[in-house]
């Protein structure tokens, strides 16, 4: 976002633009040959984004760039640039233009032109606009393979040869066919330029969110303020940022009071107000007033690189479903080519016209084209991620996409994810009661550790106005509390498991507890280890549900997915905000690894979605089929789930099953015209019922047809 572009190599993975590929018998020869690779572990070619991803022992980008260029195409390294706009295709619809005009007398008149008129206008056709299915062609014969441009090679070419033939057997007055090789070049030239404009539409959401890097910043220091490049600003740097101005790059405010409009990035409709302190996110737009603030990250670590990296990746992923289409275009070409020559032996030896078996291969060549399955689901994928993005939907994960439409459970981290995840602390009881000084040592204790119910602690001792001792030797135990030594005594803040797994008993506390638990509370203990255990206080905290909640509860049961809560938290605060949202079953005093053994309990009842924020939601996000993280929750979660949220908004899980479910029919619709084009076209074309025009027409329209069906899901938008 910032800087120079980069290559986006590492972790043993290379990204690599190709160019020169044509259909999906051209992604299996790419993979082929990248897989031949010493050291290569993955490869996986997308024909919609045109990219190769490549996983390495040792990275080598020279390496896996020379095996695509010796199987016949053109590669470079992908990098993180700004790509604000989309490239231009003038020249190849000048090409397009001048091959209709040369072939519109020829379609018009039907040869009915003088045959020297035929051969001037057809030839340039044939050998200047169709070089590129010649060069095509030739590079996939060398490798040992088979590709779109070879069927169309061979086709034109026979159809051409036969009217030199006949020209030269019979004389001018003889009926040729030039017209057919010319037709087919010029549309499958349009049906080529139709679908690259197609499939540029496909990546607008990219290109919408690169477009919202501002070229430049404003920084004030020591000499005042000033504008510079973008490239120049670097973490720490102080912005100012005027009403209606983008902001830069990620910082955080020092001064001032606006609101910022982020919904290109989250999705959310309402400006969010900002005050000193608040996160400012790089490409969402300043609202009314001046603020200043402090530059945190630059380039690729900011929120909007890295929603970009994420669609891209997700993008350029192959889902599971295309290697069904992977496996039957391997063979596709061959195929069609055995039986383009057996149309042809059986017409001229069945009827004795070896004319009319020349031009019924013909069209069994042209129709038979692989470009509409090669498209099929990576152009659904890509415009399925990309609506879910511009609605705050971001799909990391094809497969994720793919698969999420089939959830049949969708188990709920509660703290964060489905309340605020800002629990208050609301009541304190002591043994000896001393609350205040029970408070001091828990919130000493709790300075070690950044869970929200720690920050609760220490929050109410500092409204207290309460001095807080100093503590040493802390130690965390995930989903339990958090110990240390204060003044040589070892305390500990747990939960109820752990205290009764350190022996201290509840003694005279025992009734607030059990209050508190029945008021929906989540309950803490103060623990003193030395001498011996013994329950020193008992916290109590509550935390509100968040608004849409309940209603995005009732939106997935009635999509008829159940729900389920798995929370740390005891089994009475659990069970009341169950109760309260309307969620079928409840799991409570879940460890980390109890909430993953849960997940892959539930999912031998059908597919499961986790949704989660924190770091103890990681093993459970990892088990289920697909994990959906909170935005506003902890990185270690969003690295882990496919699906992000971006606005930390429960309504979003349903819309996020819904998206899947729209591109997944997309996919399905896909594939079935794209079979059904060959499975109609070919035995049509070897009958003789479909013309060498009319073929290329179809094949043309086939994998146009194929995008703007998949480019309808653009216009999808999440359901109230």
């Amino acid at each position: 976002m910032a800087a120079l572009p980069r290559p986006r190599e590492a972790k043993g993975m290379i990204d690599l633009e190709v160019q020169g590929m044509t259909c999906a018998s051209c992604v299996n020869r790419v993979e082929k040959a990248l897989r031949k690779v010493p050291g290569v572990a993955e490869a996986s070619v997308n024909l919609a984004t045109e990219r190769a991803t490549v996983r390495m022992d040792r990275p080598d980008a020279e390496a896996a760039i020379a095996a695509i260029r010796k199987a016949g195409y053109e590669a470079q390294l992908h990098v993180e640039a700004a790509p604000a706009v989309a490239p231009k295709r003038d020249h190849e619809l000048i090409q397009v233009v001048v091959a209709a005009v040369l072939t519109l007398p020829l379609l018009l008149t039907m040869g009915a032109l003088p045959a020297l008129v035929q051969f001037l206008l057809a030839t340039p056709v044939q050998f200047v606009f169709g070089a590129r299915f010649y060069r095509a062609a030739w590079a996939a014969v060398r490798a040992g393979a088979g590709n779109m441009d070879l069927l169309v090679a061979l086709g034109t070419t026979a159809a051409y040869a036969l009217s030199l033939y006949l020209w030269a057997s019979r004389g001018g007055h003889a009926h040729l066919y030039f017209e057919a090789s010319a037709v087919v070049i010029t549309l499958v030239r349009l049906g080529k330029w139709l679908e690259a404009r197609a499939k540029r539409q496909t990546t607008a959401s990219i290109r919408a969110l690169a477009a919202l890097r501002p070229e430049r910043a404003r920084i004030v220091d020591a000499a005042g303020e000033r504008e510079v490049a973008l490239a120049r600003v670097k973490v720490g740097d102080r912005l100012v940022i005027l009403p209606g101005e983008r902001v830069p790059v990620d910082a955080r405010m020092d001064e001032g009071a606006t609101h910022a409009d982020e919904s290109l990035l989250t999705g959310e409709s309402l400006p969010v107000a900002k005050s000193p302190g608040a996160r400012l996110i790089g490409g969402s737009i300043n609202g009314e007033g001046r603020v200043v603030a402090t530059v945190v990250a630059v380039g690729a670590e900011t929120m909007l690189a890295r929603i970009i990296r994420s669609v891209e990746d997700a993008q350029a992923a192959k889902a599971p479903i295309q290697r069904l289409v992977d496996r039957v275009s391997a063979v596709f070409v061959p195929v069609i080519v055995l039986v383009a020559v057996a149309t042809l032996l059986g017409w001229g030896f069945a009827t004795g016209d070896w004319e009319a078996g020349t031009l019924n291969a013909v069209a069994v060549l042209v129709i038979a084209c692989p470009c509409a399955l090669g498209l099929a689901t990576p152009t659904a994928i890509m415009a399925g991620t990309g609506a879910a993005a511009r609605h705050g939907i971001l799909i990391k994960d094809a497969e994720a996409l793919e698969i999420a439409h089939r959830t049949r459970i969708v188990a709920f981290d509660k703290t964060g994810t489905l309340t605020e995840g800002r629990p208050s602390l609301v009541a304190v009881a002591a043994a000896d009661g001393e609350e205040d000084e029970s408070l001091r040592r828990a919130a000493a204790v709790q300075r070690g550790s950044e869970h929200p119910l720690a920050r609760a602690v220490v929050d109410e001792a500092s409204r207290r106005g309460l001095e807080v001792p100093l503590a040493s030797d802390w130690r965390i135990e995930p989903g339990r509390g958090v110990e240390a030594r204060i003044e040589g005594v070892r305390y500990a803040v747990a939960s109820e498991g752990w205290r009764e797994a350190l022996g201290a008993d509840d003694g005279a506390l025992g009734d607030a507890a059990k209050r508190f638990t029945e008021e929906g509370r989540t309950v803490s203990w103060l623990v003193a280890r030395d001498p011996a255990p013994r329950a020193l206080a008992v916290l109590a905290f509550g935390d509100a549900v968040k608004p849409a909640a309940a209603a995005a509860v009732a939106r997935l049961r009635s999509q008829k997915v159940r729900t389920v809560l798995l929370t740390g938290d005891n089994a009475g605060a659990a069970a009341q905000a169950a109760k309260t949202l309307g969620i079928d079953d409840v799991r409570a005093g879940l460890l980390p690894a109890e909430k993953a053994r849960v997940v892959m309990e539930l999912r031998r009842e059908g597919l499961v979605a986790m949704v989660g924020d924190g770091v103890n939601d990681a093993p459970a996000l990892a088990a289920a089929d697909v994990g959906i993280a909170m935005g506003t929750g902890t990185d270690v979660a969003m690295q882990t789930a496919g699906i992000t949220l971006m606005r930390g908004d429960p309504a979003l899980v349903a819309q996020a099953l819904d998206i899947s479910h729209r591109t997944y029919a997309k996919i399905r619709q896909n594939l079935f015209w794209a079979f059904f084009y060959n499975a109609v076209g070919i035995p049509l074309a070897a009958s003789g019922l479909l013309s060498p025009m009319i073929a290329g027409a179809a094949m043309a329209f086939s994998s146009v047809s194929v995008v703007a069906n998949a480019l309808l899901l653009r216009r999808w938008k999440p359901q109230p």
